[in-house]
């Protein structure tokens, strides 16, 4: 197993001839992976391509150093801190060959990209053994701060003895030297005034985002788990809320401001080191078994009337009355209580890939949209998507709508006709993407459907919410003793042949027939049934 790369000091604060002999072998392992010129070019292009466009970030692929160097690969991943120096100062050496003006200029950075195997995380997943690892985690964007520089070298002037001095500055972000504070020097060491050149300081774009676990993804019952990511240069504004990323960085801890080091309560962190913006399409993986049944079910001349049937088979009563195929719609089931209306909701949770569910009483109109929030460690403003803009490219389920307030569900108006939230609050100009539908449920004003009054009347909402529904089911609750009769040996034959440990809303797989379930008994012919309802005297 190779060594990770240690810097020892002697007696008299030198550096070992061992551990830096050592460090120029790991370099010229990384200066060897990255001069491919004898092969297919494949970095050596990128580099060109960074110094055409001016950039500082190379971009390696994690999976094509485990097949050239697998040891230093693992120790990428275990000993982050201690590998990157060598291999951001091998990428030095080439570009200081290749360029050297504009080596001088910049200081060079590696992104990675790739597998991640074990370290494939999620905000719930990230725990404390992985700490001081290189980690790929993926998430959704719920607020970021405004990008603010960051000093790195300060230069100042001294009057009496005519010298510049230059200070750099590093923080526990840093993946080399000790922190060092963050005050400008206002004198030298002989007690001389300095003037601050404020021209010649270096700064960088710096930028902290949360980042949550996706919403699909996380266990029902159970709150959502954040990280905080920090990016630097480039990567600062690469993200906006709503968005779906995959960060690669650092986990580290840093030390809680409020309760500082000495209580031993700290703060983890994603130092980023590349991020990317997955796809908003969803791109759904199906089994070779999956696609037979899909061409299978193709060739019925009533796959939609299947597909209608496979939603919610448990409910009986509600068949559809057309069939129209459009882009994303907003539906409002309203009606009687107990018609199955937050019922069908359950199943649209569990089937849709993506999807967000809320209530009219648990929500508000900016927990629905966006909120501007003020961060007590930095003081400023920072912008927080809503269930809406989490939900982009899926569905939002509102349960009890009627419950929400007039000026709650006025916010919503602009997110159903446009697809997007406009926010103009504490100096925040920003618009963001809602591209959802609304599945709404709701009861009549009147506690049941009044049938000698309007639908409007009924409903109880303004008429511009309303035409924003592109469909709204009424549904009733009819006094039919046949049809009560018949929905009663529905509910009777769900229970009695549903599977040990089914929930009620749980997906079956591909191909599970809605008569096996829901229709047929399973134990034998209809001949030996026996009807188990009371009669009436």
């Amino acid at each position: 197993m190779a060594a990770a790369i240690t810097t020892k000091m002697n007696a008299f604060g030198m550096v070992d001839k061992a551990d830096e002999n050592r460090m120029r072998e790991i370099i010229q392992e990384y200066l060897n992976f990255l001069d491919d010129s004898g092969e297919e070019r494949v970095y050596i292009n990128r580099i060109e391509d960074m110094i055409r466009d001016e950039t500082a970030r190379l971009i390696v692929d994690i999976n094509d150093v485990r097949l050239k160097m697998k040891e230093r690969a693992n120790l990428l991943l275990t000993s982050f801190v201690d590998e990157i120096i060598a291999f951001e100062h091998a990428l030095k050496e080439i570009v200081s060959k290749l360029d050297p003006d504009y080596a001088k200029e910049k200081d060079f950075c590696i992104g990675f990209e790739g597998s991640f195997s074990d370290r494939h995380l999620n905000p719930r997943t990230l725990k404390s053994s992985f700490l001081g690892n290189l980690v790929c985690c993926e998430g959704i964007v719920t607020r970021c701060s405004l990008v603010r520089p960051k000093i790195v070298k300060s230069s100042h002037f001294c009057p009496a003895t005519k010298k510049i001095m230059e200070k750099k500055y590093t923080d526990f972000t840093s993946y080399e030297a000790i922190p060092t504070s963050n005050a400008y020097p206002k004198e030298d060491e002989n007690k001389n005034p300095l003037e601050t050149e404020f021209g010649k300081c270096v700064y960088k774009d710096h930028q902290i985002f949360s980042m949550q676990e996706l919403p699909e993804s996380a266990p029902p019952g159970s709150l959502p788990r954040n990280i905080d990511i920090i990016a630097d240069e480039d990567l600062a504004d690469r993200c906006k809320p709503g968005d779906r990323i995959q960060v690669i960085g650092l986990f580290r801890v840093l030390p809680n401001k409020q309760a500082g080091m000495s209580t031993g309560n700290f703060r983890s962190v994603l130092i980023a080191n590349n991020v990317q913006l997955m796809s908003k399409d969803l791109l759904l993986n199906f089994e070779p078994e999956d696609i037979k049944q899909i061409r299978k079910m193709s060739r019925h001349k009533d796959i939609f009337e299947l597909l209608a049937r496979s939603l919610a088979p448990s409910i009986y009563g509600h068949d559809e009355n057309g069939t129209r195929l459009r882009g994303d719609i907003n539906i409002l089931l309203i009606g009687d209580p107990s018609v199955a209306k937050s019922q069908i909701l359950r199943y649209v949770i569990h089937a849709a890939p993506r999807v967000v569910a809320t209530t009219g009483r648990g929500s508000s109109g900016v927990g629905l949209t966006a909120a501007v929030l003020h961060d007590p460690d930095t003081g400023e403003r920072k912008l927080e998507a809503g269930a809406m803009v989490l939900a982009d490219r899926g569905i939002v389920c509102i349960d009890e709508f009627d419950k929400m307030t007039d000026i709650d569900r006025t916010t919503i108006h602009e997110v159903m006709e446009q697809g997007r939230i406009s926010i103009s609050k504490a100096g925040i100009q920003a618009k963001l993407n809602a591209r959802c539908s609304v599945l709404a449920a709701a009861n009549p004003v009147f506690g049941r459907y009044n049938l000698y009054k309007n639908p409007m009347e009924n409903i109880g909402m303004q008429d511009s919410l309303l035409s924003r529904f592109d469909l709204i089911f009424v549904m009733l609750d009819e006094h039919d003793v046949e049809r009560d009769r018949m929905l009663a040996e529905s509910v009777l034959k769900l229970h009695r042949y549903r599977a040990q440990g089914e929930s009620d809303g749980a997906v079956q797989p591909m191909g599970t027939t809605l008569e096996n379930r829901t229709t047929f008994n399973t134990d034998g012919s209809s001949e030996n049934s026996k009807e188990i309802y009371e009669k009436k005297s």
